[in-house]
């Protein structure tokens, strides 16, 4: 089968294509890189023009003026260069509803090519979509990404790339693929919720993880304990960073002589990798009901990880609280009370760490995944 992959966040395509490719198909990935973290794909429509010396300040000087960002211009142009490229494949999928990240009207003008020149096409649910931030402005969940800025309207700047997938233009794109896409699948429980009864949802296929890159090593805590936060400074607040920021600092006096915290800020994936590589304690989100991709990559280390852990993902999974990660809750006191329980059982720190990995080989091994893939979209 050849398969045409549209887009990549937390490196969720590049795992799947691994996933595919080792099971005989022929995969393609388009994508810009997700911005700094600079994500392997094969068709590139990352921006280069507009970050020359010179021309990326004219660029900044016109989006501080009109909040229009030449980048999604330059993407769209390159894409439409690579049209030629992406026709004949068996099976699309998009890796959100906006996967090129260009201007509405041609991130439309794009998709009905690809449509029209390929086999079926699928969506993911990954990250924000229609069908999230309506169900989130409904505030239908206890607490989400949206929780910040719907406590406090002011912060509306750090979450308007949310936001954008109600106005109006993204409304036609949204419109516009559920016309034409077969199906749509959710990568985990943040997006099953919204998407309950729609009569295209596929359900939920987890987050694939090549195991094979990630080293496993049980955790040894023979002196302090590591805490790794590492922070997007463009969803700061949607990851709920804040809380996390205030209980560390809490952490730190309490701990003095105990903990090793290290905090670090927009880095490329392979330079996060790399530093995460001593902690013993990932800090990831606040606001989830699910992992994301840096959680699960953690868990798969063996590290013992603060994400999304609620009863929806318990009961998905058939699992006790505290058993593969922590639940991280937007509470600074919780936070507390939960780090300064694993410093002072580090025996607790080993199990959680073992039982992590265990979890991501069972149920997020990315060639399992992939025939999961192939299943839905050869129903």
């Amino acid at each position: 089968m050849q398969v045409l992959l549209l887009g990549e966040y937390s490196r969720l395509h590049n795992n799947l294509k691994e996933g595919l490719v080792s099971l005989g198909h022929e995969v393609t990935l388009v994508g810009d890189g997700d911005g700094f973290k600079n994500f392997d794909v094969d068709i590139s429509i990352r921006p280069s023009f507009f970050s020359l010396p010179g021309i990326d300040l004219i660029r900044k000087a016109i989006f501080r003026i009109t909040k229009f960002d030449l980048f999604t211009l330059e993407k769209g142009i390159k894409f439409s260069r690579k049209l030629k490229q992406l026709k004949g494949y068996d099976v699309v999928q998009l890796i959100n509803e906006k996967p090129i990240k260009t201007m509405p009207w041609l991130e439309r003008r794009l998709l009905k090519k690809i449509i029209a020149n390929n086999g079926t096409v699928y969506l993911l649910s990954c990250g924000a979509d229609t069908f999230v931030v309506n169900f989130l402005l409904a505030q239908k969940p206890k607490y989400s990404i949206l929780t910040p800025y719907l406590n406090d309207p002011s912060l509306k700047p750090t979450v308007q790339y949310i936001l954008d997938y109600a106005k109006k233009g993204h409304r036609k794109t949204h419109e516009l693929l559920m016309k034409h896409v077969k199906g749509i699948i959710a990568s985990d429980m943040d997006y099953v919720l919204p998407l309950e009864g729609h009569p295209k949802f596929k359900g939920l296929i987890p987050n694939p993880v090549n195991l094979e890159r990630m080293e496993y090593k049980p955790l040894s805590i023979t002196d302090k304990i590591n805490i790794f936060l590492g922070i997007n400074r463009g969803n700061r607040f949607a990851k709920g960073v804040p809380f996390f920021e205030k209980a560390l600092k809490i952490i730190q006096e309490k701990y003095p002589s105990a903990v090793n915290i290290v905090t670090v800020t927009n880095l490329p994936y392979k330079e996060y990798i790399v530093l995460f590589e001593e902690a013993h304690i990932l800090l990831d989100q606040v606001f989830g009901y699910d992992q994301g991709y840096n959680a699960l990559e953690a868990m798969a280390r063996g590290k013992v990880v603060f994400t999304g852990a609620e009863t929806e993902f318990l009961q998905h999974y058939g699992l006790q609280e505290d058993e593969v990660c922590i639940n991280a809750l937007p509470d600074v006191d919780y936070l507390v009370s939960k780090l300064s329980w694993l410093v002072e059982n580090k025996d607790a720190i080993t199990r959680i760490g073992a039982n992590a990995r265990t979890f991501v080989e069972k149920e997020h091994e990315y060639r399992k995944v992939a025939q999961k893939y192939l299943d839905t979209w050869t129903s």
